[in-house]
C-alpha cells in the first residue's frame, strides 16, 4: 500500500516527525462495509475520536459518512465541517449538566448510558427522541483498557435494568428510537459481535420500545497490526451479521435501520508515522535508536503495550539486527519497540511506524514541551500537507498567550 520511495521524499520536503494519511483508502475503508454487511439499511458513522484530522474528515463526509462522537467539541466540529446533524449520534459519558445543555442546543441526538443521566434528561428535555445504550455483558478488545463490557466496564446500562429505562422513558414521554452497544476496540473474536448483538436484540421487544428506528452495534472492528496477523473475513462476517439483524426484524415486525461505528477499521492502516534517527547507543545488552519522536506523539505502544510494525525505510535491505526504538521524552517507557529485528539502523535513517492513522495523533500532546508532528495528505495521487508542524518559538508563544495573566 505504502510507496517507500515517496514517503522519504515526504520526509525530505515536509521534515520530521511527520503523520501521513492516505485519504482514498479511508474512503475505500468506509465503502467497503457495505460490501461487507449486505444490509440495504446500513449506516455507518465514523467514530471521530479515533482520528480528526480535518481533511479526512471532508473526505468522509463527501462520502455520506455520518459521525459517532463523544464530546461536544467533537459535535462543533463536525457541524462546523458541514456534516448533517441528523447523521451524528452524541455517545459520552460521566458529562456535566452544563455539557448536556450545550450539545441538546446542537440539535443532534443523545446516546444515554446511565439511569442517572436517563432521568435528568428526561426532566430537563421531556418529549425528546433519544437513543439508550446499554452494556452488552460481553468482553473483548484488543486491550484491558479498550474492552467497554461487562462488569468493569464504565459505559452503558445493565441489560437487567431495562424495564427500569422503559418506566423512565413513560414517565418523561421520551421516545426511544433507537439501542447501542459497544463491546471493545480491536475485538479478538467475532463471535462476540454475534453475541453482543443477541444480547441488544433480546431487549429490544415492540412492547418496551415500539418506536424503534434503528438499532447500533457500535464499533471495534479488528485490522491486523503484525505482519503475520490474520486478517478478519468481513465477508463472512458481515454475512452473519445481515442474518441476524433480519431475522430480528422480521420478529420486531418492522425493517430497522442497522447501524455501526468503525473507527479503527476506517482509519488505522490508512496512517503511518515518520520519524528520524539522529541516536544510535549500544548498552551492554540492547542497541537504542533514538528518534526525534516520542511517546507523546504516538502513544500506543506505551499506553497500552500496543505493536506497530516498523520499517527502515532508508535501509530496508540492511542486515537484520535487533533494536530497541527509543523517544526523545524522559520517560524509560517512551519506546516504539523493544528488541525489534530490523535491518540495519544507521544515524539519519528514517523509520516509518505503521497502522499509525487511529488513536495515535488524536491521543498525542505536547509533553516535554514538544510539537505534534506535521500531516500530510495523499489523495488522488498527489500528497499535500493538512496541518503544519508548530515550531517550538510558537509554542512557547502559544503557551505564554493563553495565560490570561501573560
Amino acid at each position: 500500500m505504502w510507496n517507500q520511495s515517496q514517503l522519504l521524499e515526504l520526509a525530505r520536503t515536509f521534515g520530521t516527525p511527520l503523520y501521513v494519511y492516505d485519504a482514498d483508502q479511508v474512503v475505500a475503508n468506509y465503502q467497503a462495509l457495505f460490501n461487507f454487511i449486505p444490509c440495504p439499511r446500513l449506516q455507518i458513522h465514523y467514530a471521530l475520536k479515533a482520528n480528526y484530522n480535518i481533511d479526512l474528515l471532508k473526505a468522509l463526509r463527501d462520502a455520506g459518512a455520518g459521525l459517532d462522537t463523544v464530546s461536544p467539541g467533537e459535535v462543533h466540529l463536525a457541524l462546523a465541517l458541514g456534516f448533517d446533524r441528523s447523521k451524528i449520534i452524541f455517545t459520552a459519558n460521566n458529562l456535566t449538566d452544563a455539557e448536556v445543555d450545550e450539545v441538546q442546543a446542537l440539535n443532534v441526538l443523545f446516546n444515554i448510558g446511565s439511569l442517572s443521566r436517563l432521568e435528568k434528561y428526561g426532566k430537563a428535555y421531556p418529549g425528546s427522541r433519544i437513543c439508550v445504550r446499554f452494556n452488552p455483558d460481553v468482553v473483548d478488545g484488543d486491550s484491558a483498557n479498550t474492552a467497554t463490557g461487562g462488569d468493569l466496564a464504565k459505559f452503558g446500562i445493565l441489560m437487567q435494568d431495562v424495564d427500569k429505562v422503559v418506566a423512565i422513558a413513560a414517565k418523561y414521554d421520551l421516545h426511544v428510537v433507537g439501542l447501542h452497544e459497544h463491546t471493545g476496540s480491536g475485538l479478538q473474536h467475532t463471535e462476540s459481535v454475534f453475541q453482543s448483538m443477541k444480547n441488544l436484540m433480546g431487549l429490544a421487544t415492540k412492547e418496551r420500545f415500539p418506536e424503534l428506528e434503528f438499532l447500533d452495534f457500535g464499533g471495534g472492528f479488528k485490522v491486523p497490526y503484525k505482519p503475520d496477523e490474520e486478517r478478519v473475513d468481513y465477508v463472512k462476517m458481515g454475512a452473519e451479521i445481515n442474518a441476524l439483524f433480519e431475522d430480528f426484524c422480521k420478529n420486531y415486525g418492522k425493517k430497522l435501520n442497522l447501524k455501526f461505528e468503525p473507527g479503527k477499521y476506517m482509519v488505522a492502516e490508512s496512517g503511518i508515522m515518520l520519524t528520524t534517527v539522529n541516536t544510535l547507543k549500544f548498552n551492554r545488552t540492547r542497541t537504542i535508536a533514538g528518534c526525534d519522536a516520542g511517546f507523546p506523539q504516538l502513544i500506543r505502544p506505551v499506553f497500552y503495550g500496543a505493536y506497530h510494525h516498523i520499517v527502515n525505510l532508508s535501509n530496508p535491505a540492511g542486515g537484520l539486527k535487533l533494536y530497541d526504538v527509543c523517544g526523545n521524552i524522559c520517560e524509560s517507557g517512551d519506546r516504539f519497540a523493544e528488541q525489534r529485528e530490523l535491518p540495519e539502523i544507521r544515524e539519519y535513517d528514517v523509520l516509518a511506524i505503521y497502522n499509525a492513522g487511529a488513536y495515535c495523533y488524536s491521543m498525542g500532546g505536547i509533553y516535554n514541551l514538544r510539537s505534534m508532528p506535521g500531516e500530510v495528505i495523499l489523495r488522488n495521487g498527489k500528497a499535500f500537507l493538512s496541518r503544519r508542524r508548530k515550531s517550538n518559538v510558537e509554542l512557547a508563544a502559544e503557551l505564554l498567550n493563553d495565560n490570561i495573566q501573560a
